[in-house]
């Protein structure tokens, strides 16, 4: 796809350790929902929050993306993060991508958990001048936690959207396959397979 006639897209950042079909399902349903032309999967390089010995090393990572993205002619995955050599702020993610598709409009899509920490973060107004902001939730999720939100930043770009298959986390699928327990359904695959592989999470 011709990177001048793209005009929306949609960044996805995350450990994805590993990804599984809720990313996946909540991908396709705001592709869907806000027209987007392209959405990037941006595997988290050094995490501010997060012990970097905690997580999966990032090849094994990437591959599980590039893998569950695959069939998907709208995903995309990027080693933007996995790069660089230091701590990984999403205000410079978002900056790097603003070079790289200059006259798009912009969207980051995310977690209803990580949104209402988004006080904390590096540069919070900066980042909602740079894009839009998708926060996924499953139903019954308090909306009004994040209705409040958006009310207190005083800010329209922030959507919410509900996605049903959200309940699914990473955190079971480690457990799950450090118990022996099956994975089937909660990954692609190929996903699966290659954790089996390559022996991950065990």
């Amino acid at each position: 796809m011709d990177i001048k006639k793209i005009s929306k897209v949609a960044i996805m950042g995350g450990t994805f350790d590993p990804i599984h079909n809720g990313h996946l399902i909540a991908a396709e349903a705001a592709r869907e929902y806000f027209e987007l032309d392209k959405v990037v999967f941006v595997p988290v390089g050094i995490p501010p929050h997060k012990d970097k010995n905690k997580i999966t090393n990032g090849v094994h990572r990437y591959n599980m993306v590039f893998l569950a993205t695959l069939s998907n002619s709208y995903f995309e995955v990027s080693d933007i993060e996995l790069r660089k050599n230091e701590i990984c702020y999403t205000v410079d993610t978002i900056k790097d991508f603003r070079k790289i598709y200059p006259d798009a409009e912009l969207f980051f899509i995310t977690g209803a958990d990580a949104i209402l920490d988004i006080l904390n973060w590096k540069n919070t107004a900066e980042l909602f001048e740079l894009c839009n902001w998708v926060a996924v939730t499953r139903p019954g999720y308090n909306k009004d936690v994040l209705d409040k939100l958006r009310t207190d930043l005083k800010k329209d770009n922030l959507y919410i959207l509900e996605i049903p298959a959200l309940a699914i986390s990473s955190t079971e699928i480690r457990d799950k396959v450090k118990k022996g327990q099956s994975i089937r359904y909660l990954v692609p695959e190929l996903v699966q397979i290659y954790i089996d592989k390559n022996n991950l999470y065990r």
